[in-house]
């Protein structure tokens, strides 16, 4: 199958403003000839530690699903990419997967990363789904889930593709000393956000497609829980668009230093034996202290804001919306 991946530069809070400027993105990828075109975590806002981000949530139904559907059905492609969406009484990272036809199956992020708890609740579903199209399965997973082992161990012999999108910071470039510190943590998070897809690949022996984001941004930085002091954080976003086939050989790439765009690869779509086992451990890499640390902190700080203030200001926002 052809099968393209969008890079993106977004705008935080600001869907009609993000869906704009995927449609010039998406329309390349149609051009290409692709049959498959996977969008970005977070495609309707890039997810930053700021109350505007709250605006982009959405409910079930709404102007970024009406998109993808028109491109799918439109140009008979299968089109996924993750956005907020607000269902009962939670905030979810929801993954849309649009069939030709427009039927459309979705998953849940099982954890938020770090500030992203501010804005959502963990998913509960597998993120396999069964299409009608030549992709057959497709395990749905976006940034982190990639690194976790339950991700490959619940996916494993179920699946003929994976199709990811991921949001993926790096550490302050504003903080003085700090930044000068914390160069080797900034180096192997890159290696970490670069090698993901082809990682989890080889675990599974199916082919990964990944979209990201681009670009820098300030954000707030939580310190405490229950302290409202954020102090700016200025960084950007790091890894890369790719396609890699199922031995983790990268087919297509795009830094994110290289802006926005498409990359495009003809893969061959379905299971062979996995050319690495899947360990029992937590995490696939083996983190260092200091990412521990920084996961463990800002989770704290971002479910306590999220049970306060954030699930309430997401519930309101895609209230407005409906």
């Amino acid at each position: 199958m052809r099968i393209a991946a969008v890079q993106f530069e977004g705008v935080p809070g600001d869907v009609a403003e993000n869906l704009g400027r995927l449609g010039p993105l998406v329309a390349e990828a149609v051009d290409t000839g692709a049959e498959v075109i996977a969008l970005p975590e977070f495609c309707t806002s890039p997810v930053v530690f700021r109350p505007e981000v709250h605006r982009a949530v959405l409910p079930p139904e709404n102007t970024a699903l009406e998109m993808l559907r028109d491109v799918a059905q439109r140009h008979g492609v299968m089109i996924g990419g993750s956005l907020l969406v607000a269902d009962g009484d939670e905030v979810y990272n929801r993954y849309h997967l649009v069939e030709p036809d427009g039927a459309v199956h979705t998953h849940d992020k099982d954890l938020p990363t770090m500030w992203e708890n501010a804005f959502y609740g963990p998913g509960r579903d597998d993120g396999v789904v069964s299409t009608g199209t030549a992709a057959g399965r497709v395990g749905l997973a976006v940034c982190w889930e990639l690194i976790r082992n339950r991700t490959a161990r619940r996916m494993l012999g179920r699946v003929d593709l994976v199709l990811s999108g991921t949001h993926w910071w790096t550490v302050p470039t504003n903080w003085g000393p700090v930044d000068r510190v914390l160069g080797g943590v900034a180096q192997y998070n890159r290696y970490l956000s670069e090698n993901a897809p082809a990682e989890l690949a080889r675990r599974l022996g199916v082919p990964v497609v990944q979209a990201s984001h681009c670009g820098e941004f300030t954000t707030g930085f939580g310190l405490v829980p229950g302290v409202r002091v954020a102090p700016p954080y200025r960084t950007h976003f790091v890894g890369a668009t790719q396609i890699v086939d199922a031995d983790g050989r990268v087919l297509a790439w795009r830094s994110t230093e290289d802006g926005p765009g498409v990359v495009v690869a003809d893969v061959e779509v379905g299971a062979r034996a996995p050319r690495q086992p899947i360990a029992r451990r937590f995490w696939t890499p083996d983190l260092p202290w200091a990412i521990r640390a920084y996961w463990w902190q800002q989770n704290a700080f971002a479910r306590r804001y999220y049970r306060a203030r954030g699930r309430a200001a997401g519930l309101a926002a895609a209230a407005r919306e409906s």
